[in-house]
């Protein structure tokens, strides 16, 4: 079975989620409009100390934020019944039976909030994972954890389960209190 961009892939019990895409273009496109400019300019004016501290610093953080996005795009999670696991520059391995922290943050990029991001943040002792909501099956992992933490009575903060609500998560069909 051919995977479809953006929708996440089940095998054998187990889904599996990347970041498509159409969903990183425009974070490639935002660090490619840093850095081209600033390599223009260094390759076509002689510039100053000063100059070229100034744009060289604007380089770093394109660059580093270039590199970050080449980075998620690069990983993928499997998600299964008894673990979450992430595959990519920084592999790792989040047990559910010893999740011990779940945080869901919305990042607004219009002060009306009508449009912006989520964030998931998981933690099983040592282990963490943070992705975003433009992996594929976002919805399907936040509903997985919220169902764990639930199960584990694992407080929640008001923002998370606030942020619950608004994906149509219901928190008393997962047995948790407000």
């Amino acid at each position: 079975m051919m995977p479809v961009e953006g929708v996440a892939e089940e095998v054998a019990g187990a889904s599996r989620h990347v970041y498509p895409a159409t969903a990183m273009v425009g974070d490639y496109l935002r660090a490619a409009a840093g850095l081209v400019p600033t390599g223009v300019v260094f390759a076509t004016e002689p510039v100053s100390t000063v100059a070229a501290a100034v744009l060289g610093s604007f380089a770093a953080v394109f660059g580093i934020f270039g590199l970050r996005t080449v980075l998620r795009h690069g990983t993928s999670l499997e998600m299964t019944d008894t673990e979450l696991r992430a595959s990519g520059a920084w592999p790792c391995r989040l047990s559910w039976a010893e999740l011990d922290r779940m945080k869901l943050t919305y990042y607004s990029t219009r002060r009306d909030r009508r449009s912006g991001w989520m964030q998931l943040e998981l933690a099983a002792g040592g282990s963490k994972v943070r992705l975003d909501s433009r992996i594929a099956g976002f919805d399907q992992l936040v509903r997985r954890a919220a169902e764990v933490a639930a199960a584990r009575g694992i407080a929640l903060n008001d923002a998370t389960l606030d942020n619950l609500q608004a994906l149509g998560i219901r928190l008393s069909d997962l047995g948790a209190q407000r």
